[in-house]
């Protein structure tokens, strides 16, 4: 099915490709086997970043409206079939509401989900999701799991073949194309209200008799069968009712909390009611039982109801409010997880702009009176846009005008752009309408929102007051995510100037290292290390300080400048530990820290360790053999002023290697030290002998690949050898 409307200044929808439709019989036949309620099927873009809602069975497409294009990055379970080619099952309401959140503001209600990407051994098409009504707490069966699997296989080996033997321009469902869907499988809606038979027109004429309202409406919300009761009580000719959508065809039902309603029931599959005003003071009250093919609603005269009724809106309507209202819930729960400026602007282009009907924008700020290009999607050639980087907030253009003044600007044709901005510079960009929309936060500008449509674009009343209000959550998010990047750049030239840039060369020692930070909170913290030269010998250090801020890594560079002076002055490795730790005591801060410190001597083939708290190091043989140097240490630094640290020393065989760390490289949630450190081991054994540079990538990757790290990790290596 395809009931999406193209957008005013759209090219028009155009029907699916000649053929027979591969995708709404594979998913019909899934549904059927599982005895799934709705379904859908996505296809991978041409590009292969955003999967693309191809068909969609059981519900109107409005339904999964927020979703019509999903990148590969979000937190959505098609996505995350894909990204991680497996089953995502979420149980009901709570489940979806604790994995993800975004999904369950736009609908909360009772229902099970699973997701599967459709996929052949090397080329991943897109993917299939799947819905029961109710909670089901219970995963798939081995036997419901097993079919789905080989349904969405065949699936994929159809789309190849497809995609083989369609002749050009026939490819639709291996290279989906936006606005191009195979039609649906939701039954048409019932003409008027005729019987076909004796005795359904008998069934009419007994619906007909009844004293309370009854009206029928399918799957999209329209009126199949309306009785004379129910239109009194709604007073509406049931011919203005039927084949329209309930709350069109009556003003004073045209409310998100009654559509919401009628969401609730179609996808809960249970019976949901409300009570609504019918003006001037009549209040009605509405049950509304669901199945699979539309709902069947009681209409009768509320009693004991309390409290000022719901004010009816106004009559004239743009598109569906339902689409409307998911869309910006669905953006609202978006916009609270973009943390820099380049997420907001990714993910205005990929949710918004897209429903919107616009096909680029651009987001602009300001800086010391010039005009600052932030962002931008979908300019052919990028110049177009970064022209106007820098450019005089005097001059008259829409940017700099919508910046300075806070008053959106809607331009719908380049003829109207021409004649109110004249000396504008004006080479074309290739659009030819544009909504420049100022982003205001805690009542100050922070920025402009751009949107430029391929074909001239009337902007109604209803439009502007959508996009004004959604340029207010997008102003909100872009006012935070501005903040974030300015205390990011801070933190990063900090921790910069605190690490050192490079390693010295020793005689006797080779070295190498690597950080990497927590990619939470602000991507910076407290982990260090350094390598300072002594008279033929030298002290390393490695440490971790509370936190992931601006603090810790204060703290750290304060850390490793005491160690430094301490080292510098001929202390032995028990006293810099000693003397560090009442440092931190001193300061009167409420941070503390691990660390260890060694003495390493390679000509007398030995090193003097002290450790305050942190991780025992590990020790590989010239053999290969490894060994977890558990030697006695002290607590924390900055906890007991009387701490004492002793000091162990080892011997060291030249072509002997040290792996210092922090606990960010070894710990994860869920996970075991110590199975976690017998594995660490096992990898320092069997890549001990790789350059240095090599080995410190190898011990890394896995934490560096990882999607997410909670932690900060540092390691340093050090590998005697003769001179």
């Amino acid at each position: 099915m395809s009931d999406r409307q193209p957008t005013p200044g759209e090219p028009p929808v155009s029907g699916p490709p000649a053929g027979r439709p591969v995708l709404s019989p594979a998913l019909a036949s899934m549904m059927e086997e599982v005895q799934a309620h709705v379904g859908a099927v996505y296809l991978l873009s041409a590009d292969r970043t955003v999967l693309e809602l191809a068909v969609m069975t059981g519900l109107p497409r409005a339904f999964a409206a927020p979703w019509e294009r999903v990148p590969l990055s979000a937190r959505v379970p098609v996505a995350d079939a894909v990204r991680g080619r497996r089953l995502v099952w979420v149980g009901g309401e709570e489940e979806m509401a604790r994995r993800y959140p975004r999904v369950s503001v736009v609908l909360p209600y009772p229902f099970a989900l699973a997701a599967l990407p459709v996929a052949t051994g090397s080329t991943v098409h897109g993917a299939v999701f799947l819905t029961w009504p109710g909670a089901r707490p219970t995963e798939l069966s081995g036997r419901e799991r097993e079919r789905l699997t080989a349904a969405c296989a065949r699936l994929a080996l159809r789309l190849e073949r497809a995609a083989r033997e369609g002749p050009p321009g026939h490819h639709e469902h291996v290279h989906h194309e936006p606005g191009h869907h195979e039609p649906g499988l939701l039954a048409a809606p019932a003409a008027g209200g005729t019987a076909g038979s004796l005795g359904a027109l008998e069934a009419v004429r007994m619906a007909g008799r009844l004293p309370y309202g009854l009206c029928s409406l399918d799957l999209h919300g329209r009126v199949a069968f309306v009785n004379p009761a129910a239109a009194e009580l709604l007073g509406t000719p049931a011919g203005k009712l039927l084949g329209t959508p309930l709350w069109a065809a009556v003003p004073w039902l045209n409310d998100p909390v009654y559509e919401d309603r009628y969401r609730a029931a179609l996808l809960s599959q249970q019976s949901t009611s409300f009570v609504a005003l019918r003006p001037p003071g009549d209040r009605l009250s509405f049950r509304l039982y669901p199945s699979r093919t539309g709902l069947s609603v009681r209409i009768g005269r509320a009693r004991g109801v309390s409290g000022a009724g719901r004010a009816a809106p106004g009559s004239g309507e743009a598109p569906s409010r339902l689409v409307t209202i998911a869309q910006v819930l669905s953006l609202a729960g978006a916009l609270t997880e973009a943390v820099g400026v380049q997420d907001v602007v990714q993910l205005v282009a990929d949710e918004i702009a897209p429903t919107l009907g616009s096909q680029a924008l651009v987001i602009l700020g300001s800086r010391a009176g010039r005009m600052e290009v932030l962002g931008h999607r979908g300019y052919p050639d990028p110049y177009l846009v970064e022209r106007f980087d820098g450019m005089p907030l005097t001059e008259r253009t829409p940017g700099t005008q919508v910046l300075r003044t806070g008053v959106p600007a809607f331009l719908e044709s380049w003829e109207q752009l021409e004649h109110l901005y004249p000396a504008r510079q004006a080479t074309p960009d290739g659009f030819a309408a544009w909504a420049y929309l100022p982003l205001i936060a805690s009542g100050r500008p922070v920025g402009t929102w751009v949107l430029a449509y391929s074909r001239p674009h009337a902007f109604p009343v209803q439009e502007r007051a959508v996009l004004t209000s959604l340029a207010g959550l997008v102003a909100q998010a872009l006012d935070r995510a501005l903040l974030y990047d300015a205390k990011h750049r801070l933190a990063h030239g900090l921790q910069e100037a605190l690490l050192p840039h490079s390693l010295p060369r020793l005689p006797g020692i080779e070295a190498a290292a690597r950080y990497l930070p927590a990619t939470r909170g602000m991507d910076i913290g407290g982990d260090f290390y350094d390598l300072v030269p002594i008279e033929g010998t030298a002290a390393a250090v490695i440490g971790d300080v509370q936190g992931h801020n601006v603090t810790a890594a204060g703290l750290m560079g304060q850390i490793r400048t005491a160690v430094r002076a301490y080292t510098a002055v001929g202390q032995a490795p028990e006293e810099v530990m000693r003397r560090t730790n009442r440092l931190l005591i001193d300061l009167g801060t409420d941070l503390f820290a691990s660390c260890l410190y060694l003495r390493i001597d390679p000509g007398r083939g030995r090193a003097v360790l002290s450790r305050a708290g942190h991780p025992p190091p590990l020790l590989r043989r010239p053999d290969g053999r490894v060994r977890v140097l558990d030697l006695a240490g002290g607590p924390l630094l900055g906890i007991d002023a009387a701490a004492a640290y002793p000091a162990s020393e080892v011997g060291l065989s030249p072509g002997s290697l040290l792996l210092l760390y922090t606990d960010g490289l070894v710990e994860s949630p869920g996970a075991d030290f110590e199975d976690a450190l017998a594995g660490l081991g096992r990898r320092l054994a069997e890549a001990g002998e790789l350059p240095l540079d090599e080995l410190a990538d190898h011990l890394v990757r896995h934490v560096a690949d990882a999607e997410e790290r909670i932690d900060d990790v540092a390691v340093l290596l050090l590998r005697t050898r003769e001179e």
